[in-house]
């Protein structure tokens, strides 16, 4: 098993610029045109909280458009403009990032979620340093298909030494539905699934906060080692401007969309409050950030800039 310093060595610049090419070529992982000579982008992020080493891993990312066909349904198009406009963001197309994040406490090396497919996750996992074996714990915030597509490559485990972890609410929806994705992807591993509710464990120093409604049971979680603390809210805001800045705004993957509302003001206002970093599944990469209360019932999202690198 190894464990990646947080720091950039020579050893893990040389896997990434290994995994940088894979990756750049998988479906919806996208370079500029024009501009075959240049670096790719990064695909992995590394920093550490307490005595924790973790990493963003960008297991995709795709241009989509008509974003008002996701983000800010119950809004008219003249408010959806103006906000964009205010944040100098296009409102004919936005781009989706898919942004697992691996987690190694010193005696566990957790990762939470799988990305769209294997070949996604495993090319950022080796980006920073870890090959699918060195998993011990493959911890699902909630089952939609962007986040369980890289449990399994045909028949075969992704991660052939992990233990599974998910919410037990998630888990019995799922499994009571008709879903191909759930059958594919996590009814196999069920006999190595532990099932866990809000305020449980998956490993020591990191906590679940329920947070339903993107999906029944819907996780986040919390980790703290030291003094220090961060918060992996997963899906609970899909984008920095029209879901966590403006919590009412329906999104329509929510499936709840009244409980995701009321999911996201709670933790939104929990990490604002309490000043502690953020990792969005769905944020513009790196994925973290920081939130800030704005207007009545708003919030500001606050990208990462050189915060992390002054710490020790």
């Amino acid at each position: 098993m190894r464990f990646p310093s947080p720091s950039l060595t020579r050893r893990s610049a040389l896997l990434g610029a290994a995994a940088l090419p894979a990756a750049a070529a998988l479906p919806g992982l996208v370079r500029a045109a024009g501009h075959s000579a240049a670096a790719p982008a990064p695909v992995h992020h590394a920093f550490s909280i307490g005595d924790f080493n973790v990493s963003t891993l960008l297991a995709g990312t795709r241009t989509v458009e008509d974003p008002q066909g996701t983000f800010g349904m119950n809004v008219s198009a003249e408010e959806f403009g103006e906000v964009s406009r205010a944040n100098f963001i296009p409102t004919d197309a936005s781009q989706f990032f898919f942004t697992p994040t691996v987690v190694n406490t010193g005696g566990e090396v957790v990762l939470f979620d799988t990305g769209l497919n294997a070949a996604g996750i495993t090319a950022a996992l080796s980006a920073a340093g870890y090959a699918p074996d060195d998993i011990t714990v493959v911890v699902i915030t909630h089952m939609h298909g962007d986040h369980i597509g890289g449990l399994i490559e045909g028949d075969t485990p992704t991660f052939p030494n992990a233990r599974y972890v998910t919410g037990q609410v998630e888990y019995d929806h799922w499994s009571n539905a008709d879903n191909d994705g759930f059958k594919a992807k996590v009814a196999p591993l069920a006999d190595k699934m532990t099932f866990i509710a809000d305020g449980d464990a998956p490993v020591s120093g990191i906590t679940a906060i329920a947070a339903f409604g993107h999906t029944p049971g819907h996780m986040t979680y919390h980790l703290e080692s030291g003094e220090e603390r961060l918060l992996l809210m997963a899906d609970t805001a899909n984008h920095y401007v029209w879901s966590l800045a403006h919590p009412e705004w329906e999104v329509r993957f929510d499936m709840d969309k009244s409980a995701a509302a009321q999911s996201r003001k709670k933790i939104l206002g929990m990490v604002a409050a309490e000043r502690i970093p953020l990792v969005g599944y769905h944020m513009p990469f790196p994925g973290v950030g920081y939130v800030d209360t704005r207007g009545e019932g708003g919030f500001a999202y606050v990208p990462l800039s050189y915060q992390m690198m002054l710490k020790g």
